[in-house]
């Protein structure tokens, strides 16, 4: 089966789960998904399943990825933060939906390739940040709407903080080894509604950098640190 069957049937697979927003189903249909996949993985691109990126992260199966944007609610004039790049899939299917993509990983390594690959689709609508994402974006608050692709035990105090007022932020919520439940908030006047959407499985929301990135850097003199990226460069 090629690849365009492939994905003609993971459209599909994804509306008879439930993924009914047509602007949701029609971002991802025009996204190469093997773009996003190492080699070996390529024809695997299309199948409902979680594929390794490298650095004990994973890129989520497509079915997390329509649940999580499409109970986002995105609009065409938000400000959207991602906490956790990763390949950069998630970053490409809301930058399709939004006016601007500010996304976080601490990953460089990652966040690098992420970046070639937005070049390479020519979504200019992205900036990135090499960092600590629980503390969010302060410099860029309020966002419309916040997605977090990493559990938490809890909506990070930051992130809630940095939400606009009737703003929306999608968290998977629990332990790191244990059930997780993919949960929907809304910032209120009187504090914050909660929704559980589905019971799903991602990596730890991890504070801090990577151990090697943090000795870099505090060896560093580089007062850009961390280094932002904006999809106009």
């Amino acid at each position: 089966m090629t690849l365009a069957a492939r994905k003609i049937r993971l459209i599909m697979g994804l509306r008879q789960s439930g993924i009914t927003d047509t602007k949701v189903l029609s971002a991802i249909e025009r996204i190469p998904r093997e773009l996003f996949v190492s080699e070996p993985f390529v024809d695997q691109a299309y199948e409902d399943r979680a594929l390794p990126i490298g650095l004990g992260q994973t890129l989520s199966q497509p079915q997390v990825v329509a649940l999580m944007t499409q109970a986002l609610a995105v609009r065409p004039r938000d400000k959207v933060l991602e906490i956790g790049t990763g390949s950069g899939y998630q970053t490409v299917v809301l930058s399709r939906l939004c006016r601007r993509v500010y996304s976080i990983e601490r990953h460089r390594e990652l966040l690098r390739e992420a970046e070639r690959r937005f070049l390479e689709l020519r979504r200019h609508n992205i900036t990135t940040r090499c960092g600590d994402g629980i503390v969010g974006w302060k410099e860029q608050a309020p966002f419309d709407r916040i997605i977090v692709t990493a559990a938490s035990e809890a909506p990070p105090a930051p992130l809630v903080a940095q939400l606009a007022m009737s703003g929306i932020m999608i968290v998977p919520i629990g332990p790191q080894r244990g059930d997780q439940m993919l949960t929907r908030f809304t910032r209120t006047e009187g504090g914050l509604e909660e929704e559980r959407l589905a019971p799903v499985r991602f990596v730890p929301l991890i504070p801090g950098l990577p151990q090697a990135m943090s000795t870099m850097i505090a060896a560093s003199d580089d007062s850009d640190v961390p280094r932002e990226r904006s999809g106009h460069e």
